[in-house]
């Protein structure tokens, strides 16, 4: 029969009873399991199944001032980019005490402020936010929060906190790079919604032909609408009547660089010796394609790990001595940008560094 006090339900203290430990055994095991012994926590979990023992999370704010939940906030819950990044940090709090609670932005900065005002006001344990650009009133609410923060995905010079990306701008150099040296001369670039990341790969892709003496801006083709493969082909599309000499495409992610395959193929414009074709993110797609296609591999579940290593290292008092982890990228070379007669590529990897 399960013990209840006063008639209520089960507290730590009955748990602790039950197990034959005391009740600081109980709540450091129940929050951090991996300080007791896998037989002790045997023990807590037997008698928490026993007396159908729930956590009382207010109370646990109360008297540590934070609850156990990391705050999220990405700005899709659609896109295959960050469900990557959310299984590496779902994995990463798997066997703890800590619950995700998820925000969703939709690419809105001020819908990431109403996100963290309401995330704060319930004291978590850390906070996990996709990007560097948040307004001024994001960033001071973050810089105030009281609890570590992790921004990813990208990197700067000014973290609130911690921060574990890559930078966008090197590998839109990376891949840009790539297509000059596999002999393409009129490289155009293909963008959609253009937030903050993907203009910053823009800038890499314009560094690299500038450098290569063939910038040309009116092969750069983009629109604030939402990515899509429909609209890679649209957008293609849009750039040859422009520009019918293109010999390449930058797309900024794989959606579009599928519609541009599938544009090129409605065209009867050969892939890669008429025009090359290059993505960003390698989604599994981009190998599967025909012609498989090239594409910056980013490193999204690791990303979502190391946020929640940082995070829970800082919950514990072991604040990283590396405050900002660079995890680079890999430039996948597949058909798509290798014409006959030219020497495979190896894959590259953009350099990695730490600030």
């Amino acid at each position: 029969m399960r013990r209840r006090r006063n008639g209520g339900r089960p507290t730590i203290a009955d748990v602790a009873k039950r197990a034959g430990v005391s009740s600081i055994t109980v709540s450091r095991a129940l929050r951090d399991p991996e300080r007791v012994s896998p037989q002790l926590r045997q023990q807590i979990e037997e008698a928490v199944r026993a007396l159908d023992y729930v956590p009382d999370q207010h109370a646990r704010a109360l008297a540590s001032a934070r609850t156990d939940v990391v705050g999220v906030i990405i700005p899709s819950l659609t896109n295959n980019v960050f469900a990557d990044v959310l299984r590496g940090i779902y994995d990463g709090l798997a066997q703890t005490s800590h619950q995700v609670q998820l925000g969703n932005s939709r690419y809105s900065p001020i819908e990431e402020e109403r996100l963290l005002a309401t995330f704060l006001s319930q004291r978590p344990a850390a906070l996990i936010v996709a990007g560097i650009d948040q307004t001024a009133r994001s960033r001071e609410l973050l810089e105030n929060a009281g609890c570590p923060v992790v921004q990813i995905m990208e990197l700067g010079e000014d973290p609130i906190d911690m921060m574990v990306g890559f930078s966008h701008r090197a590998a839109g150099h990376l891949v840009t790079s790539h297509l000059v040296e596999a002999g393409y001369r009129r490289i155009g670039f293909l963008g959609a919604r253009m937030d903050p990341r993907t203009q910053r790969r823009l800038e890499g892709y314009r560094a690299a032909l500038m450098e290569a003496g063939l910038y040309d801006p009116d092969r750069v083709t983009a629109t604030p609408t939402p990515s899509s493969v429909t609209l890679g082909r649209d957008l293609l599309r849009d750039l040859l009547a422009r520009m019918p000499d293109t010999d390449a495409v930058f797309c900024i992610n794989d959606d579009l660089a599928l519609g541009a395959l599938f544009e090129c193929q409605s065209a009867a414009l050969a892939v890669p010796d008429t025009i090359g074709i290059a993505g960003f993110n390698d989604l599994e797609m981009m190998a599967a394609a025909w012609p498989a296609l090239t594409s910056v591999r980013t490193p999204r579940y690791e990303i979502g790990s190391r946020a929640v290593q940082m995070a829970r290292a800082a919950i514990a008092g072991r604040r990283p001595a590396e405050r900002v982890v660079d995890v680079g990228v890999e430039l996948q070379v597949r058909a798509s940008t290798m014409r006959r007669g030219s020497a495979q590529a190896p894959l590259q990897k953009a350099p990695v560094r730490a600030i």
